[in-house]
């Protein structure tokens, strides 16, 4: 442990960039245990004369700001375009974050390739992999051409001078740990200092040159983006790759967009060209569904601004021991021993000899409540061996003394009910008042329910 600290020092926690004047045995951000490191901070003298500075600036007001409109320039990808808010915003800072071997170096070669056809320049840095190794990789995706131009260096000053030199109008960096400054205190590459020098300076260069920016994240054990928080304040973007568990599928989320909403979703499926972009998530997780099989029942969650059908799946069996077994992939096991006791106790349904088993297909994981009216009819559809249909969508809350709650974004998940076909749909009576059906009552049969005795 330091016993002593130079004035103009600070320790910094190396999991989550965490700042504190003192050394600590555990940073209190993150719980880690003996991850502070001492970073000194580079002094900077003041003039005593910039309150005379004649090139301060004055306060404006709105009148007086000049209005520029948002020139932006599109990938050639609908799904990821949709995601950022129509296309890449020029002079914007994106941070692109996910798992080791997700796709976030094929996403952005393919940015890449689309993004030249058009006619705009790209510079793709590279500080992990070499020119070789690059052209492996960008091969099977197709052919690249001479306005797209590959560098691999690490050297924030000798990148600044690429950049200004050759004026992209797309730049993208892989990744913004391998970066290392030469101004910087710090010459580790990655180190928390490093990461927050070079990614201001990244930013004031895209800023500067009007130059759209994509930089790439390393993600802790945790999930979370490598290095201080800062990072994800400062950029414009943030996206973050998911797998969820679906195998070949990535789902990409914003969780910040300046230029957007931030509650959009795109879904691509990986395969040995690429990423191939999914238009419609609800076919992946509904292909292959059995024709009018007991305990299956289709329902939707709305995830990002997103609607997703889904199914879920029941199996209700005689217990063969003295306790039954409660099984749940895809949702909380919590979740579901309450709404087996719903039934138990409002439907008057002994389960307590039966083992029933919950599995939400295409491997995703539900922690909306407005699945539970499905979860508790695939319970008593498997339970009675009687399906209950195959053209049904069942949506809803359920409380405990059985009323069905209303769900958010109800108007949402019936437009995409009947775009999928569907001819019944069961929603919360309390959705249904609130809403004029009589324009959709010539596409869909919508029902209304109040409570699961129903």
């Amino acid at each position: 442990m330091p016993k002593s600290k130079d004035k103009n020092s600070i320790f910094c926690c190396k999991n989550c960039g965490y700042e504190s004047n003192k050394w600590l045995g555990r940073c209190p951000a993150c719980n880690e245990w003996d991850s502070f490191t001492e970073i000194k901070q580079s002094v900077h003298n003041k003039s005593t004369n910039s309150l005379f500075n004649d090139n301060i600036k004055t306060p404006k007001t709105l009148n007086e700001i000049e209005d520029i409109k948002e020139k932006r320039f599109t990938t050639g990808i609908d799904e990821f375009d949709n995601l950022i808010g129509g296309g890449i915003v020029r002079g914007s800072l994106v941070l692109l974050g996910g798992a080791p071997g997700i796709g976030k170096s094929t996403l952005l070669l393919q940015l890449s390739k689309n993004v030249s056809d058009n006619g705009n320049k790209v510079l793709y840095i590279s500080g992990e992999e070499n020119l070789s190794q690059i052209k492996i990789r960008a091969k099977r995706i197709g052919n690249f051409k001479d306005n797209v131009k590959f560098l691999d260096e690490i050297e924030l000053e000798k990148i600044e001078q690429q950049v200004i030199n050759y004026k992209p109008d797309l730049l993208i960096i892989d990744s913004i740990q391998t970066i290392k400054s030469n101004e910087s205190n710090d010459s580790v590459s990655g180190s928390i200092s490093q990461i927050k020098y070079c990614a201001s300076k990244i930013f004031r260069l895209c800023k500067e040159q009007n130059i759209a920016t994509f930089i790439i994240g390393h993600i802790t054990k945790d999930g979370l983006v490598a290095g201080p928080k800062i990072l994800e304040h400062m950029v414009d973007t943030v996206l973050y790759f998911e797998d969820d568990n679906l195998k070949t599928y990535r789902v990409l989320r914003c969780i910040k967009n300046r230029f957007g909403s931030n509650r959009e979703l795109a879904v691509f499926e990986m395969n040995q060209n690429g990423l191939t972009e999914v238009k419609n998530p609800s076919s992946v997780f509904l292909d292959g569904r059995p024709s009018n099989a007991s305990g299956c029942v289709v329902t939707c969650t709305i995830d990002s601004n997103r609607p997703i059908f889904l199914e879920v799946q029941s199996l209700v069996t005689k217990s063969n021991y003295g306790m039954a077994k409660r099984t749940i992939n895809g949702s909380d096991y919590n979740r579901l021993s309450l709404l087996i006791a719903i039934i138990e106790k409002r439907l008057n349904i002994p389960l307590f000899e039966y083992d029933i088993y919950i599995n939400i297909t295409g491997g995703l994981k539900i922690h909306d409540t407005s699945i539970d009216l499905a979860i508790i009819m695939a319970i008593i559809s498997s339970y009675k061996n009687m399906a209950l249909g195959d053209d049904c969508v069942y949506c809803g809350e359920v409380g405990l003394s059985g009323e069905v709650r209303s769900i958010p974004n109800a108007e949402m998940i019936i437009k995409e009910a009947i775009h999928l076909g569907y001819k019944k749909l069961f929603l919360p009576k309390l959705n249904l008042d609130n809403i004029d059906t009589k324009e959709y009552s010539k596409k869909i049969e919508l029902k209304s329910i109040v409570n699961v005795m129903l």
